[in-house]
């Protein structure tokens, strides 16, 4: 079994560093960001609390024309569905115009559940320890400081069980083309390997959002899901429209995953709240 060493993404107190900045995003999507920014002010004035970068692009991974531009946006009260469709007018508007990206993912939230006591280890964390300020006050200021355990572990991807339905509905009403399936090939297999990281998270003693080394990292733990979850880090980043794919995440790994991690770690504790926020 693989023993608990020290790994990069701490510092020396043992918390999660926050990852990202606007220093690291490649000259190739400069444009596109300061484009985002702009737009987001014009289009929420002040309704606007903040705006964060988070993903490939302000960690200065990303490849051009392969990568998404995602965002996530804070509004000072609940998202109303105008927000909403603000924010999906923005995404569209922004992957026609730049050809550096492959689409826009938005994530929209109210600052009261970013800042609320149920999301303090999932969005609160993601908040702190992912996301890269771009516009507006700073949450992180208001929130603690995360170590890599079990709490941060069954809050963050505790709720797989819940999900895969869902996925599955996704699934059946998507279109039956390589083309319509690809875009949920690539989310399913980014989710399912952040998943299998964080469950073996605690005993690796560390945090990375590199989809390879979070592959490697379970590998160490779960050697006989080692290859499943490898090839899911590869369809991340690189996604194919394979129905057979999807049918192995819903009907094989995504059900072992998910028991396995209700029994190291424990479900997510359910919230007020939907958790679905994504509009673009």
């Amino acid at each position: 079994m693989a023993e608990t060493v020290p790994h990069r993404g701490l510092d020396a107190q043992g918390y999660i560093e926050r990852e990202g900045s606007l220093g690291r995003v490649p000259h190739a999507f400069r444009p596109v960001v300061a484009t985002a920014r702009d737009r987001l002010i014009d289009l929420y004035g002040g309704r606007l609390n903040s705006a964060y970068l988070y993903g490939s692009i302000p960690r200065g991974t990303a490849r051009v024309g392969r990568s998404d531009l995602d965002l996530l946006v804070v509004t000072r009260r609940e998202p109303t569905e105008e927000d909403r469709s603000a924010a999906r007018d923005l995404g569209e508007a922004l992957d026609k115009e730049f050809p550096e990206i492959d689409g826009v993912g938005t994530l929209l939230y109210g600052w009261a559940r970013l800042l609320s006591e149920p999301e303090t280890y999932d969005l609160g964390w993601f908040v702190a320890c992912l996301c890269t300020p771009l516009l507006g006050e700073d949450l992180a200021e208001d929130l603690p400081r995360y170590r890599p355990d079990s709490l941060l572990a069954r809050e963050t991807n505790g709720d797989l069980g819940l999900l895969l339905p869902r996925w599955r509905e996704r699934i059946a009403s998507t279109e039956d083309t390589d083309t319509a399936r690809r875009p949920l090939v690539r989310f399913m297999s980014r989710h399912l390997v952040r998943t299998g990281f964080t469950l073996v998270m605690p005993r690796w003693n560390g945090w990375t959002s590199d989809l390879g080394e979070m592959a490697e990292a379970f590998a160490a733990y779960y050697p006989g899901r080692a290859a499943e979850l490898r090839r899911a880090a590869v369809l991340g980043h690189g996604p194919t429209g394979d129905a057979r794919v999807l049918r192995s995440y819903v009907d094989d790994l995504g059900p072992w995953l998910a028991a396995e991690y209700a029994r190291v770690h424990g479900v997510k504790t359910p919230r007020p709240q939907g958790p679905d926020q994504t509009v673009a």
